[in-house]
């Protein structure tokens, strides 16, 4: 094992630890046991498992074929993988380029500039931050981050002036193509189009927007930008500037996620999961990093409104001759605080709101 550095450094930020001189040896409270264990099948890396595509143009096709081509693409991505890239979604590439490119430029700000953003709830409209939860973690994660709720109600940092005018357009395009997908999703469960987008209220859902900065780091190895979890809501879509170092784990392996040009990369929530009684499973992901250059993503998650509580589709139940719900109905709010207010571990969330199956 390499050496670290014998000290433990208390975080404001990753980027001014990243960006200080002479750093060789990464904080001994940086450096994650889990890394060690690269031996193990759930640290396989396999990158032969091509990662499933769908088509955007087909789903929104006025022609049924191509229409039920795209569900069939969809249902067997969310039932194997939990995870896809989506290609031929109509947002332009410029936009998506700007949205990189401002959220790097959030993250280049004066310290004091960021801190204005700094939140001490878990639902404040506007927070920045470093590591997941620093006030609940032992050991931190290579990762800044800005967190900003972009719907129902629209929030955007001060700074940088552009931002604002960039993240709204971005967002409000990138909700359609979200409830598109969702209404397809919800057709590949045998349900109406609209039903999931009636029944968990989209109208008013929730959309955050989440900057993630990883900037490069001297023992890559030894620390992780993101550990193995899954997402609260339904979708999580999500954009970055071609650096990779996104995973996601599928039939127990790691796998590279390398995203076509001008793709989305869309992962299931565990929202979702409950929603079809099991039926579509969370997605774990991770990110990691390297010793090279800063990685930029921005996922942007959807959920259904606050106030709504999820529970298994009914319907489904009745359709599968199952009538036993597998999951505790929750208002989507207290799952959010649970969540958030946690460590993130996997799928330890949800695993407190599944009912064991007899």
């Amino acid at each position: 094992m390499e050496a670290t550095a014998p000290l433990v450094v208390k975080p404001s930020n990753i980027k001014e630890l990243a960006e200080s001189p002479d750093l060789r040896f990464i904080p001994c409270n940086y450096v994650h046991d889990s890394c060690y264990s690269n031996s193990s099948a759930t640290n396989d890396i396999d990158d032969s498992d091509p990662i499933p595509i769908v088509d955007f143009s087909l789903l929104t096709s006025h022609d049924s074929h191509q229409r039920s081509t795209a569900i069939h693409h969809l249902t067997k991505a969310c039932q194997d993988w939990g995870f896809f890239m989506v290609v031929n979604h109509g947002i332009p590439e410029n936009l998506m380029k700007s949205v990189i490119d401002c959220t790097h430029e959030f993250f280049n700000l004066p310290e004091e500039e960021k801190h204005k953003f700094t939140g001490k709830h878990v639902l404040d409209p506007i927070r920045y931050g470093t590591s997941f939860n620093t006030c609940k973690e032992n050991v931190f994660f290579w990762r800044d981050f800005l967190k900003v709720f972009v719907h129902p109600h629209f929030h955007s940092p001060t700074k940088p002036q552009p931002c604002r005018d960039i993240m709204l357009e971005y967002s409000e395009k990138l909700r359609q193509v979200a409830r598109n997908l969702l209404g397809g999703i919800s057709e590949s469960l045998g349900l109406e189009e609209s039903y999931l987008d009636k029944h968990l209220d989209l109208e008013s859902g929730l959309q955050i927007f989440v900057g993630n900065y990883y900037p490069p780091c001297p023992q890559p190895e030894l620390t992780m930008g993101m550990p193995p979890h899954s997402d609260h809501g339904l979708l999580t879509l999500l954009i970055h500037n071609q650096v990779g170092g996104l995973q996601v784990q599928y039939q127990g392996k790691w796998i590279n996620v390398n995203a076509l040009p001008n793709s989305l990369l869309v992962n299931t929530g565990d929202h979702l999961e409950i929603f079809s009684n099991g039926k579509y499973k969370s997605n774990i992901h991770r990110a990691v990093v390297n010793n090279k250059v800063t990685r930029i993503s921005v996922a942007v998650a959807h959920g259904p409104s606050l106030d709504t509580i999820v529970r298994p589709a009914s319907p489904l139940m009745e359709k599968e001759n199952s009538p036993s719900a597998y999951y505790i109905p929750m208002k989507y709010k207290d799952y959010l605080e649970m969540q958030q207010s946690n460590q993130l571990n996997a799928k330890s969330c949800l695993e407190r709101v599944k009912i064991p199956r007899s």
